[in-house]
C-alpha cells in the first residue's frame, strides 16, 4: 500500500474486522463492509441470535464479547445454547416467572408415591431436580406436603433462584457447569399438573434414537437397575443428580456408537436423554465430572462381577468352557508408562493390558486391567474374579493360547479347582500313542470332519501329568493340545480350543463399536520403577566368562596342534608341551574363577536400582473401568437382541449388523404417568420389519422397565395399530 493510500484509509476498519454500528435505535453488526446482522437495539432475543451467528462464523468469543458489550462467559453460554437448542433457546423471555400453581407440590408428592423419579417430577413442573428434593425430601422419607409448602417457606419459583442448583451440603460436591448469568427460563403454565392416567398427562416426544429403547428389554431381564445402583455414592450427592439414569444414558450412548464420553456431544441431548428418562443428556462439563465422582467412590470390578453373574443367570452359557486373553491398549502420552508388545504394530509400546474372559457364546464375563506382563502373569487374577462370578462349585474349563502355555499358569488354574486347555508351545513333543480316527460334527449341514488324533498322558516339568492330544495330517503331527481334562472326548477338546477365536472376535468387535481401547483418563501417579531389567554387572560377568572360555578353547587347540604337527621333532614337542599344558591350566582356572564370580550376581534388578531415579507412571484405571462396565452392558444387550432377532430373521451373516442399525431407528416415545409406549419407524426392508414385529411381540409379552422407573414399556411399529 502506498503512503498516500495509507493516509486516506487511516482510521478505517480492517476489511475482516468485526465491528458494530448503532443508529436511530437500530444496531448493525458488520465484518468490514459485509452486514452480518441488523436488529432493533432493544431486542435482546435478536441480539442473542447475532451473537450465535458471529460465533458460528468463526469469530472468537473475546471479539464478539467486546463488540456486543457482553462478558465472554455469557457469549459462550449463548453459543452453547444455540448448538443445543437452536434459535428457540436464544429467544427466552426475560423476567422472573410466576409461582407454581397451588397444589402442585401435593401432586408432585403423589407422583413420587406412584414411582416417578425426581428428575421426571422436575421435568413435569419445569423446575430443577434439586428443588424437588428440597421440597419433598429424600425419597425414603417423603411426606405429603401442604399446598403452600412448609410453614414460613415461600413457594418455589420455576426458573428463578429456587430452580438453580442448591448449595452443596457437607461432603457434597458442588454442581459442575458454568457460573455465567443468563436470562431466566420461560414461565411455566399456572395450571396444575394432570392426574395420572389423564389425557393431559400424556407426552409424546420424537427421537431419532428410539430404537435404543429396545436395550431396556435386556437391562430389565438381568436387573441392570440393581447393578447400576451399586455404583452410586451414598449420602446427599445422589438426590442432586439422577445418577441411575445418568449411568443408563451413558450405557445407551455407547450402544449408539459413542466411543467415549466425549462422543456424546455428537448426540442430540434431548432425544438421547429421553432414552433413560431424563430431560436431556448432560453436557461434557457436567457428564465427565459426575462420571468421575461415581467411579472414584465405587468398585468397578465388583460391578463387573455382578454384571457377569446376572448375565449368566439370565442366559446360561450352555457349556462350562470359557476363554481368556490379553488385549493391549497403547498409550500415546508423555508419562513413563511401562511398555508392552503391540501385536498390531509388531513392536513394543507404552500402554496397558486388559485381560478379559468370555463365555462359549462370546460374551464378556470378567475383565482386569494392569501393566503389560503377559497372559501367564495376569491369568490368576482374572480367574479368581471368574470364580467369584460363577461360584465356588461351578465347573470351569479355561481355554487360552500359547501366550499362557506355561507351568505357572497351569498351576494357577489347578489351584482354583478348574481345568485348562491350550496349545503346546513349539517344538512339538514326541508322540508315543498311535493315532485314532474321530468324527467331528459340523453345525452348518456339511459332512462330519474326519480327524486323526493321538491321545496320551505326558509329564510337564514343574507341573506334573497332563493329557496331550496330537492332530495328524497326511500321517504327520501338525499341532498338539495340552489339557488337564481327562474325561472329555479328544475331538471335543480340540473343537473347544479352536473356538477360542470367539474371544478374538469379541476384542475386535468391542474395539470397533464400543471403544474398549480408549484410556478415558490420563491421570497417573509416579513411583520408583521396580520393573526387573537385565543387570549390567551380570552382563559384564557373562562377557568375562565367555572370554575366559574362549581362551581355554584356544589353549586346548594350541596343544592339539602341537601334538599333531609334522614339522616339529619329538624332542621339540616334548620341550613345548609343558608350557602349553600350563597355559591350559591357567585358562581353566580363569574359567572357574569367572563362573564363581558370576554365580552370586543376580540376573535382573529393579530399574530404579540400575538407574538411580528411574520412575514409572501408574495410570488411574478406576474411571476407565466404570465406563468399561457400561460398555460391556450395552454390548451384552446388543448381543442378546441380535440372537433374539435372528430367531425370526434367520440371517447368520448379517444379523449383528442389522441389530446394530435397528438401535438407530427413529420413532416416538409416548410417556404417561402409568406407562411408556415406544413407536418405532418400520425398517425399509420388509423381511427385517417382519422379524422386528415378531421380536416386539415377544418383548411385549413381559413389558420391561427402565432403571429407576416403574412404568412398563411397550413397543410397536408405526404401521401397526396401537395396542
Amino acid at each position: 500500500m502506498t503512503p498516500a493510500a495509507a493516509a486516506i484509509l487511516e482510521g478505517m476498519p480492517d476489511p475482516s474486522l468485526l465491528h458494530r454500528a448503532d443508529r436511530d435505535g437500530t444496531t448493525w453488526i458488520l465484518a468490514g463492509s459485509v452486514v452480518l446482522a441488523c436488529y432493533p437495539s432493544a431486542d435482546t432475543g435478536l441480539r442473542n441470535v447475532a451473537v450465535a451467528v458471529c460465533r458460528q462464523l468463526g469469530f472468537s468469543g473475546r471479539a464478539v464479547a467486546e463488540v456486543m458489550g457482553l462478558t465472554e462467559n455469557y457469549v459462550a453460554t449463548l453459543h452453547n445454547r444455540a448448538l443445543r437448542e437452536g434459535t428457540a433457546g436464544l429467544m427466552r423471555a426475560p423476567g422472573r416467572p410466576r409461582k407454581l400453581a397451588a397444589g402442585a407440590w401435593e401432586q408432585a408428592a403423589r407422583w413420587r408415591a406412584g414411582g416417578a423419579s425426581d428428575s421426571e417430577i422436575a421435568r413435569r413442573l419445569q423446575v430443577a431436580q434439586s428443588t424437588v428434593f428440597r421440597r419433598l425430601g429424600p425419597a425414603a422419607v417423603q411426606e405429603q406436603l401442604p399446598a403452600g409448602g412448609p410453614a414460613g417457606e415461600p413457594e418455589p419459583q420455576a426458573g428463578g433462584p429456587e430452580a438453580g442448583p442448591a448449595a452443596p451440603g457437607p461432603g457434597e460436591p458442588a454442581a459442575p457447569g458454568p457460573q455465567a448469568s443468563e436470562p431466566a427460563a420461560p414461565e411455566p403454565s399456572s395450571r396444575p399438573a394432570a392426574e395420572p392416567g389423564s389425557a393431559a398427562g400424556t407426552e409424546a416426544a420424537p427421537s431419532r434414537y428410539a430404537g435404543a429403547m429396545l436395550a431396556h428389554a435386556y437391562y430389565d431381564r438381568i436387573g441392570a437397575e440393581a447393578i447400576l445402583a451399586a455404583a452410586l455414592p451414598p449420602g446427599l450427592a445422589r438426590p442432586r443428580y439422577d445418577d441411575l439414569a445418568l449411568l443408563a444414558a451413558m450405557s445407551l450412548a455407547f450402544a449408539l456408537g459413542a466411543s467415549s464420553a466425549e462422543g456424546t456431544k455428537h448426540l442430540i441431548p434431548d432425544q438421547a436423554g429421553i432414552l433413560a428418562g431424563i430431560g436431556r443428556l448432560p453436557g461434557l462439563r457436567t457428564l465427565r465430572p459426575r462420571l468421575s465422582a461415581i467411579a472414584d467412590r465405587c468398585d468397578p470390578l465388583a460391578l463387573q462381577r455382578q454384571l457377569g453373574a446376572a448375565m449368566l443367570a439370565a442366559d446360561p452359557p450352555g457349556l462350562h468352557v470359557y476363554y481368556v486373553d490379553d488385549h493391549f491398549v497403547p498409550y500415546e502420552g508423555a508419562k513413563p508408562v511401562p511398555k508392552g508388545w503391540n501385536t498390531k504394530r509388531r513392536h513394543a509400546q507404552p500402554g496397558r493390558a486388559d485381560t478379559m474372559v468370555s463365555d462359549y457364546r462370546g460374551r464378556a464375563v470378567a475383565f482386569a486391567s494392569g501393566e503389560p506382563s503377559g497372559l501367564s502373569a495376569t491369568l490368576p487374577g482374572v480367574l479368581a474374579q471368574l470364580r467369584q462370578v460363577l461360584g465356588a462349585e461351578a465347573k470351569i474349563m479355561l481355554g487360552f493360547d500359547r501366550g499362557g502355555s506355561y507351568p505357572v499358569a497351569f498351576r494357577a488354574v489347578r489351584e482354583q479347582h478348574a481345568d485348562w486347555v491350550t496349545w503346546r508351545r513349539a517344538p512339538l513333543a514326541p508322540v508315543a500313542a498311535a493315532p485314532r480316527r474321530f468324527w467331528a460334527a459340523r453345525g452348518d449341514g456339511r459332512p462330519a470332519e474326519v480327524l486323526w488324533l493321538a491321545d496320551e498322558t505326558v509329564e510337564i516339568k514343574d507341573y506334573g501329568q497332563a493329557r496331550q492330544i496330537t492332530l495328524f495330517e497326511d500321517g504327520n503331527p501338525v499341532l498338539q493340545v495340552l489339557t488337564s481334562d481327562t474325561g472329555a472326548p479328544a475331538a471335543a477338546l480340540l473343537a473347544w480350543l479352536r473356538c477360542r477365536w470367539r474371544i478374538e472376535n469379541l476384542f475386535k468387535y468391542l474395539e470397533a463399536h464400543y471403544g474398549i481401547h480408549w484410556l478415558t483418563d490420563y491421570h497417573a501417579s509416579t513411583e520408583d520403577d521396580d520393573h526387573l531389567i537385565a543387570n549390567p554387572e551380570r552382563t559384564a560377568g557373562r562377557a568375562r566368562l565367555r572370554q575366559a572360555e574362549a581362551a581355554l578353547a584356544a589353549a586346548e587347540r594350541e596343544l592339539a596342534t602341537l601334538l599333531t604337527s609334522s614339522e616339529l621333532s619329538a624332542a621339540a614337542k616334548n620341550t613345548a608341551i609343558p608350557a602349553a599344558e600350563n597355559k591350559i591350566t591357567k585358562a581353566a582356572d580363569a574359567v572357574t574363577a569367572a563362573k564363581a564370580a558370576l554365580k552370586p550376581i543376580p540376573a535382573k534388578l529393579p530399574a530404579s536400582q540400575v538407574t538411580p531415579g528411574a520412575q514409572k507412571a501408574i495410570l488411574a484405571t478406576r474411571r476407565r473401568s466404570l465406563q468399561m462396565v457400561l460398555r460391556l452392558l450395552a454390548a451384552a444387550a446388543e448381543h442378546w437382541l441380535g440372537n433374539q432377532l435372528n430367531d425370526y430373521l434367520r440371517d447368520p451373516d448379517e444379523y449383528r449388523a442389522i441389530t446394530r442399525h435397528l438401535l438407530h431407528l427413529g420413532g416416538t416415545i409416548t410417556r404417561t404417568p402409568r406407562a411408556i409406549t415406544v413407536t418405532l419407524d418400520p425398517p425399509a426392508a420388509p423381511r427385517i420389519a417382519r422379524a422386528l414385529a415378531l421380536l416386539l411381540d415377544e418383548i411385549n409379552a413381559t413389558p420391561p422397565r427402565m432403571p429407576g422407573d416403574t412404568r412398563p414399556i411397550t413397543y410397536q411399529l408405526a404401521s401397526q395399530p396401537r395396542i
